[in-house]
């Protein structure tokens, strides 16, 4: 098999000839631990695009508070300005567009980013990252406010959730142009116990606009890859019924043994990303080497189903990242 067949049987719950690997290049891995990090990732190549050393981030001074901790400041596309404490950790919007509702009816969504598939090779499975969109109504607005809009169902927040979906569809129209084999989204619609809003609300406000906006994808045969933090487990069918093909899931916020069987049986396959909360980066080598053993039998990921994914995140110990990396090689044979 080549990566992009190693990945489809995955996908579809079928036997691939060894488990696949996804990787995400996060900066702050490379910041932190430098060439180290491409030489690593150099000995096991991924599935979903060719490898590729990356450069090694620079940050500006002006990122920095005079006792060297990091704080800085960004606006975005979309208009929000963004608080940052931690590099490499999701920030904290301080300015949102749109905090006056009256603003909506007149506001104008970014250009679409650079594509970014072109020059991949199609003996990789080519996954097109295609936005969210609770996430983009919360950065826009702040939350409490868009929970209350949803709740009390005003006529604006429909209005700028259409805005939303418009630019997102655009993202999907053009992986779907560009011959991806399928499309990643993300949002996050769960606290570590539990969902942020009743199953009924998500239904009702949430599922018709995913569904509008998977459509297309669903009538082109490609994969639906979701991504969600939290506790989501109410979710699940849901998901399935929308068509969804894998997930990426916060694992740590679940029983595995069970999501592994609920997975199996919606055929969700799953994005295997080992515990960045406590094991990467707490753990000992041999810690993340028993996790991932048992991940890999769990899940069962050597007939279908499933795949790990690699992300060097903030703070994990580069002898972590290794174990991470070898155990996984290892598993591959």
């Amino acid at each position: 098999m080549n990566s992009a067949e190693r990945v489809r049987a995955a996908m579809g719950f079928r036997k691939p000839d060894r488990v696949p690997v996804q990787y995400f290049y996060c900066p702050v891995g490379y910041y932190e631990h430098g060439e180290k990090l491409n030489d690593l990732y150099a000995k096991l190549e991924g599935d979903f695009s060719p490898f590729r050393r990356m450069e090694i981030p620079k940050l500006p001074s002006s990122d920095f508070e005079s006792d060297g901790s990091y704080h800085s400041f960004k606006r975005d596309d979309w208009g929000t300005l963004w608080e940052y404490r931690i590099y490499g950790v999701w920030g904290i919007p301080l300015e949102y567009p749109l905090a006056d509702s009256a603003k909506i009816k007149s506001y104008k969504t970014p250009e679409l980013p650079p594509a970014g598939l072109d020059d991949q090779p199609h003996t990789f499975y080519r996954l097109a990252g295609c936005g969210n969109f609770y996430e983009k109504l919360i950065s826009l607005r702040p939350e409490a406010d868009v929970l209350m809009d949803i709740i009390s169902d005003e006529p604006y927040i429909h209005e700028l959730a259409d805005k939303i979906i418009e630019w997102d569809s655009a993202l999907v129209a053009r992986a779907i142009s560009s011959g991806a084999d399928g499309i990643s989204f993300g949002d996050d619609y769960g606290s570590e116990r539990g969902l942020i809003m009743s199953r009924q609300l998500w239904r009702s406000f949430i599922f018709p606009w995913l569904d509008r906006l998977f459509r297309p994808a669903r009538k082109a045969g490609l994969d639906i890859h979701f991504h969600s933090c939290g506790y989501i487990w109410d979710l699940l069918p849901d998901f399935a019924e929308l068509g969804v093909s894998s997930i990426w899931p916060q694992l740590p916020a679940y029983d595995m043994a069970k999501l592994a069987v609920r997975c199996r049986e919606l055929k969700l396959a799953i994005a295997i990303h080992t515990d960045r909360a406590r094991t990467m980066t707490f753990g000992t080598p041999l810690n993340v080497r028993e996790l991932v053993l048992r991940e890999y039998e769990t899940f069962r990921l050597a007939d279908g189903g499933g795949w790990f994914y690699i992300e060097a995140d903030n703070g994990f110990p580069f002898a972590n990242i290794e174990a991470l990396v070898r155990t996984v090689k290892e598993i591959r044979g």
